[in-house]
């Protein structure tokens, strides 16, 4: 053999040799998964429960074996609450880190943000936000895990239908969160016998609210107030109706559902109503309720590990994992559009939020049931008994 023949076959077989490797590689190391939250900034109260969440549950998953003998390696990107950054950070995933799959953001406006990046792309998206606009219309690899807005609003409605309330005053902040459920609450105010008498929209960061307030108290007629929004708002909105002697019932949205927000409001937030998972109410679950151990026992693990109180946001965290997990299992392995698939195929599976049961119209997964109505009593969340 010439040395020009030995050459050129030495470098046919590094190249075939090449593929295979990097196969095997692929093959037998980490799987890995994206995640995007707010873990600083203004909403670092929905990123922060979650950032550590989805550590502590890739921890205790990767101790225990990881998932079809493959250990999980969390790569962790810090949004900050900025769709910008989201974005940036989404395509880092996509192309640098090859994930699998993401998991978040923590807002509704950051997942708006990537949702036709990640569907471009043909990358698993599971939001972790609330809007029901992340999967409606369908996008084929998008889903969440957070409650539905239309059942929220659709609680809330029922509740004061049940204390003889029918008109109300609707304040909502300007960012994906609030626009979404104002839509919500306007859509199904006459299908639920309500009559909204003010409509008003807030700028995300104010941090006094009283000029809004004053205008609901000087309408005759309101029964109550509906807030829909994430910090700093809901405190204020709490904070603001007592100074004013606004003394009319006020509900949040499930944006409420961390404590932290009542503690912010102090004496302001007794007796505030709310839809929200259960995990905020989880120890006075029953014994045979299907979420009890579930709820009881990422909470006692969190909350031991942490020394803070679980929040429903570090559950969409948990719940997230959760999903991606079992449509591993489900796979037999990392094949994405066979991940994809057994998403769609998951039925029964208990989370924090609720049993998901998803289907391929249907990328949330939950139904009305998944809420509980929730109150503040003596500074503390409690289920609210009619």
């Amino acid at each position: 053999m010439n040395p020009l023949t030995a050459i050129l076959t030495l470098g046919l077989g590094l190249s075939l040799l090449a593929p295979a490797s990097s196969l095997a590689a692929a093959n037998s190391g980490p799987i890995k998964i994206g995640a995007i939250f707010s873990v600083t900034g203004p909403a670092s109260f929905l990123g922060a429960p979650a950032a550590k969440t989805a550590k502590m549950l890739v921890d205790k998953i990767n101790n225990e074996g990881g998932v079809n003998g493959r250990k999980l390696q969390l790569i962790l990107k810090d949004s900050a609450g900025s769709p910008e950054k989201a974005v940036s950070f989404a395509k880092q995933l996509i192309e640098e880190e090859q994930v699998l799959a993401i998991i978040g953001p923590s807002t509704s406006g950051e997942t708006m943000q990537i949702k036709a990046l990640c569907e471009e792309n043909q990358m698993i998206l599971i939001s972790c936000a609330a809007a029901e606009v992340i999967v409606n219309p369908l996008a084929k690899h998008v889903f969440k895990v957070a409650p539905k807005d239309s059942h929220a609003a659709v609680l809330i409605y029922r509740t004061m239908k049940d204390h003889g309330i029918r008109k109300v005053a609707v304040l909502s902040s300007n960012d994906g969160f609030g626009a979404a459920g104002k839509k919500q609450l306007e859509d199904l105010a006459k299908a639920e016998g309500m009559e909204i008498l003010v409509n008003e929209v807030y700028d995300k960061q104010a941090t006094d609210l009283t000029d809004i307030l004053t205008k609901v108290k000087s309408q005759p007629g309101v029964q109550a107030v509906v807030n829909w929004s994430i910090v700093p708002a809901q405190s204020i909105v709490a904070k603001n109706m007592r100074q004013i002697g606004l003394n009319v019932p006020l509900y949040q949205s499930h944006g409420f559902a961390n404590r932290k927000y009542a503690e912010q409001a102090g004496v302001a937030a007794e007796g505030t109503l709310f839809p929200a998972s259960r995990i905020v109410v989880g120890d006075e679950l029953a014994d045979d309720h299907p979420q009890k151990r579930v709820v009881t026992s990422y909470k006692q693990e969190y909350e031991k590990l942490f020394n803070e109180d679980v929040s429903t946001f570090g559950g969409h965290a948990y719940d997230a994992l959760l999903v991606i997990v079992e449509a591993l299992k489900k796979a037999g392995g990392p094949d994405r559009e066979k991940v994809r698939q057994a998403i769609e195929g998951i039925q029964g599976l208990v989370g924090t939020a609720g049993v998901f049961n998803f289907s391929a119209t249907d990328h949330t997964g939950l139904s009305l049931d998944a809420f509980e109505m929730i109150t503040v009593k003596n500074g503390k969340f409690t289920v609210y008994r009619k």
